[in-house]
């Protein structure tokens, strides 16, 4: 019994042993997997599918997955032991060797994405190695850099399309050379070229449009005006885009030639009213004080505009009895000489305006207050009028007027009073008018009721007139047919008497009366005397009626 539990116990140990021993020695791979086994001396791979049997002696051992890569992915290895890296390209199982370790990319992956290039795309890829660059150009699917290199543009780049009116300029670092590329086309960049600028649109040069360019080569300026799509060449460079200066009749302006020489350009002369500014000139810019006290200097001028136009200014002055003015006003000027004005003077505004306040002070600085306000206008027009200098005339301008429109006091208090005077002043304006006004309206009302007079006189003269020579006319008339009518009674009736004749025009007279009076209602009364008629009594006895 006892031998029997020994012999248990040693076949369980035995057992155990071998158990032990199998699982120790012994390790099945399967076909995705490697078993890397650390020996005393030296790393051992066994790839899968595979039962391995181990050392004894070993230091560690490791089951761990291959890298599985798809169609568009790769994987760098780098050996530890030797420093070499090779490149790994999907789709596959990689299984690593000895000492290998399968380097991460910046985003702490293993597998990488390889780049797939499009028709217009292209990368440039360095050998860290030997320096050397490899252009690839699309369409191509899948692009995996080698072991050593790297993107020179970070990732794949797309080329330069360029249109037909376009073009860019590349320079190669390796031989200095500049090319010029122009549309329509795709370009790509070979291993060390570069662009010099983003694309540009080439220069449409016509009858208002002209470019000046520099030869790099020869250092040289030119004016290109040949009407065409203009693209400089390689060793070109184009400096300025100038458009056609066109002048009108009433312009002017001033062209410095290369060796300093102004040339004066007016728009009145047919051969000068439309140009392109020549190589080596500049168009002169004159510098003119603005603001209504000239204080700041900076407007720039070009053109210069020949018609006579308006300036106003403000400045101050102090009369006789220190009464400090603000003086506001405007100036009719005109430039005359052209040539004067520049050999004199750059800012004509600002000299015009200091010369006029210098006059302002001088004249304003001899009258009071209330003498200026009775007179400011004349003393304006003494200020250029009476200006017996040649100031005007040296700088070519001339003064046409020079009006003052308004002025105050500079000090508020001196202003209260002074707005009291022309208050006072105003209201008794004011009351001259309304008496003028009234006195007109009552010369107005005289003056009417003359006229009407005058009128109702000559009503009556007129009337009286025609009344006259109505009367006068009838008198004829009635005359006419008194002799008409005693002629032929006399030839009918010779012997009779004028007194007869005459009282028979009158018993007819009567009856043209008594016609007149019958066509109407009025009544006419005759008196015996008048109708010839005696009116007398008879008595009738009845026998004589009896009888």
């Amino acid at each position: 019994m006892y031998n029997l539990i020994l012999l248990s116990i040693a076949l369980a140990v035995i057992l155990a042993l071998a158990a032990f021993l199998f699982f120790y020695l012994v390790r099945f791979v399967d076909k995705d997997e490697e078993l890397v086994i650390e020996g005393l001396t030296e790393q051992t791979i066994i790839h899968g599918p595979k039962a391995a049997f181990l050392p004894v002696l070993r230091k560690s051992i490791e089951v761990r997955k291959a890298v599985p890569l798809g169609a568009m992915e790769y994987c760098v290895i780098k050996n530890n032991l030797t420093g070499d890296k090779r490149v790994e390209v999907g789709p596959k199982l990689v299984f690593r060797k000895p000492y290998d370790e399968v380097l991460k990319n910046k985003f702490g992956l293993e597998k990488r994405k390889a780049t797939s290039l499009k028709s217009n795309e292209y990368a440039r890829l360095v050998d860290e190695q030997t320096g050397e660059v490899r252009v690839v150009r699309g369409q191509r699917g899948c692009l995996v850099p080698g072991p050593y290199e790297k993107y020179m543009d970070g990732d794949k780049v797309q080329a330069v399309d360029l249109r037909v009116f376009e073009y860019v300029k590349i320079q190669d670092r390796e031989t200095g050379a500049i090319r010029t590329e122009r549309g329509e086309q795709l370009v790509f960049l070979g291993p060390f070229e570069v662009l010099m600028e983003p694309k540009k649109n080439a220069i449409e040069v016509d009858e208002s449009t002209a470019v000046l360019v520099r030869n790099k080569r020869s250092g040289q300026l030119s004016l290109v005006t040949e009407k065409m799509l203009f693209v400089p060449s390689n060793d070109e460079e184009v400096l300025e885009v100038r458009q056609l200066i066109k002048l009108a009749d009433y312009e002017a302006c001033i062209v410095r030639d290369k060796t300093g020489k102004d040339i004066f350009y007016f728009g009145t002369n047919e051969d000068q009213r439309s140009f392109f500014l020549p190589p080596h000139s500049e168009l002169v810019a004159l510098k003119w004080s603005r603001g209504r006290r000239r204080e700041r200097r900076d407007l720039k001028i070009t053109k210069l505009d020949l018609r006579p136009m308006y300036m106003s200014f403000e400045f101050n002055c102090r009369t006789n009895d220190n009464v400090e003015l603000v003086l506001e006003g405007s100036f009719f000027w005109e430039i005359t000489d052209l040539q004067a004005m520049v050999k004199f003077t750059n800012d004509t505004t600002g000299d015009i305006c200091n010369h006029a306040r210098s006059r302002f002070i001088e004249l304003v600085s001899k009258v009071t207050l209330q003498e200026f306000m009775l007179q400011f206008n004349k003393i304006a027009e003494k200020v250029h009028q009476n200006d017996n200098s040649n100031f005007y005339d040296q700088r070519g301008v001339k003064i046409h007027s020079l009006e003052v429109t308004g002025y105050r006091c500079a000090e508020s208090s001196t202003a209260l009073i002074l707005e009291e005077i022309i208050q006072e002043t105003t209201n008794r304006m004011n009351r001259l008018q309304q008496q003028e006004s009234e006195n007109e309206i009552q010369l107005k009302q005289i003056r009417g009721d003359i006229e009407e007079e005058k009128a109702r006189a000559e009503l009556l003269q007129i009337q009286t007139d025609n009344s006259t020579a109505r009367s006068k006319m009838e008198g004829l008339a009635e005359a006419e047919r008194v002799k008409s009518f005693l002629v032929d009674l006399s030839n009918t009736f010779p012997d009779m008497d004028e007194a007869i004749k005459i009282g028979m025009w009158n018993t007819l007279r009567k009856e043209d009366a008594l016609k007149a009076v019958s066509s109407g209602n009025a009544k006419l009364y005759f008196t015996p005397r008048d109708a010839n008629l005696s009116i007398e009594t008879h008595d009738h006895s009845s026998d004589s009626w009896e009888k």
